[in-house]
C-alpha cells in the first residue's frame, strides 16, 4: 500500500468544435486498485510535475513511491550495465519537497509498470470515447476527477471490497501534504533576433523590446510563459503557443452520411460537437428541409470553419441561402433565431 505507478497516455477531447490531443497523466494504485488522470497539453518536464502536483492535491496525500518509465521530462539517461538511472535535477528536488521516492523501470520493460499501462487504456475507453467536450484543462480535469471518484464505487476484482474501501485503507500509508504548493517552472535566458523574436515551443514570438537587450529571460510554466528584461522588467505574458493546438473535426464527411441518413443526426456521437445554433438549425422535423439545410451547410463548408459559419450564420442566411419552397411549413424570423434555443447553453 502507498506505492504508485505513473505514465503518460494520448487522449482526445473537443474544444471549440475542433479536436484537441490530451495528453493524460494516470497514477494508479495497484494495492487499491484506484486511479487518478490530469488532462495536459503536453508531456514536458513542466506538464509532467504540474500532473504530479495536482494528483497529490486531489488525493490529500503523497504515495511513499512512485514508479515511472524512462520519461525525457524526468530521466537525463537511463539505466544501463553496471549504471544506476540519472533523474533530472528537477525530478530530485520535487521528490526531495514532497518526500517520496522514485523508481524508473528498465528500458523496453512497460510491464514494470503494468498496473497503470492497463488504467490508460481503461480511461481512453471508458472515459474519453467519444470524446468529452472541454472548456479549459482546469474544467477537464474537474471532470475526469468526479468520474474516476464514481468509478471507485465499483467492487475491487479480488479483494471483495469496494475500490473506495480499499483506497480509504491504503491512504494511511501514504506520506502528509506539505501546507505550501512546489513552485513549477523552468527557466532559460534566450536571445531575440534582429526582428525581435524568441523561440519558444518551436514557435517564434515576437517580444517587444527584446532586441534591446543581449539575452532576456524566459520562465515557462505548464500553460504560460513570460519573458523579462536583465533587470527584471516583463516584456510579454502569454499562454504557451502548444494551448492552441487543435486539429478540425472532418465536418465534410461527417455531414454527407447525414445527407444519407438525416435521422441519425439526433444520436450521433458528433451532435454534441456541433454549435448549439447550427445544430437547432438542421435538426428540423421535415425530412426534406434537414436535407437541404445540410447541402446548404455543406457547401458553406467549403469556404469557411464551422466556427466561422456560426459567427456568421445570420450574414451567410441572408446572402446565401434562397428560399427554400414557396410553400414552407415553418416561417421563421432568422433575427429572433437565438430566442429559441434553450436557456442556459451557449451559442
Amino acid at each position: 500500500p502507498g506505492e504508485a505507478q505513473v505514465d503518460f497516455g494520448l487522449l482526445e477531447a473537443v474544444k471549440d468544435g475542433q479536436y484537441v490531443d490530451v495528453h493524460g497523466l494516470s497514477l494508479s494504485l495497484p494495492y487499491s486498485n484506484a486511479t487518478f488522470c490530469v488532462p495536459l497539453p503536453s508531456e514536458n518536464q513542466e506538464c509532467f510535475l504540474k500532473g504530479l502536483e495536482t494528483i497529490f492535491k486531489q488525493m490529500g496525500a503523497v504515495p511513499r513511491v512512485l514508479r515511472i518509465d524512462n520519461l525525457k521530462a524526468a530521466v537525463i539517461k537511463p539505466r544501463g550495465r553496471h549504471q544506476e538511472v540519472e533523474f533530472t535535477h528537477e525530478l530530485h528536488q520535487f521528490s526531495a519537497y514532497y518526500g517520496c521516492e522514485i523508481q524508473a523501470c528498465n528500458p523496453y520493460s512497460g510491464h514494470e509498470k503494468g498496473h497503470v499501462e492497463n488504467k490508460v487504456g481503461y480511461i481512453r475507453y471508458n472515459f474519453t470515447t467519444p470524446a468529452p467536450v472541454m472548456t479549459s484543462y482546469e474544467q477537464l480535469t474537474d471532470w475526469l476527477e468526479d468520474q474516476l471518484t464514481q468509478d471507485r464505487q465499483r467492487q475491487h476484482y479480488v479483494k471483495q471490497q469496494t475500490i473506495e474501501d480499499l483506497y480509504q485503507d491504503e491512504h494511511q500509508h501514504m506520506l502528509h501534504l506539505p501546507d505550501q504548493d512546489y513552485p513549477i517552472f523552468k527557466e532559460k535566458w534566450v536571445k531575440a533576433n534582429k526582428y525581435g523574436e524568441i523561440v519558444v515551443d518551436q514557435v517564434k514570438v515576437h517580444v517587444p523590446k527584446s532586441y534591446n537587450f543581449g539575452q532576456v529571460r524566459l520562465v515557462l510554466y505548464w500553460d504560460q510563459f513570460k519573458v523579462t528584461s536583465p533587470n527584471g522588467e516583463i516584456l510579454m505574458k502569454d499562454v504557451r503557443p502548444y494551448m492552441h493546438k487543435r486539429r478540425q473535426i472532418p465536418w465534410q464527411g461527417i455531414l454527407s452520411s447525414w445527407l444519407d441518413k438525416p435521422r441519425a443526426i439526433e444520436y450521433s456521437r458528433y451532435q454534441p460537437y456541433l454549435p448549439v445554433r447550427i445544430f437547432e438549425y438542421i435538426r428540423i422535423e421535415d425530412h426534406r428541409l434537414r436535407k437541404e439545410r445540410l447541402r446548404w451547410l455543406i457547401h458553406q463548408l467549403a469556404q469557411h470553419d464551422m466556427e466561422q459559419i456560426n459567427d456568421q450564420f445570420y450574414d451567410l442566411i441572408d446572402n446565401d441561402l434562397q428560399p427554400e419552397h414557396d410553400d414552407h411549413p415553418y416561417d421563421v424570423d432568422w433575427s429572433l433565431y437565438d430566442q429559441n434555443i434553450p436557456r442556459g447553453e451557449s451559442t
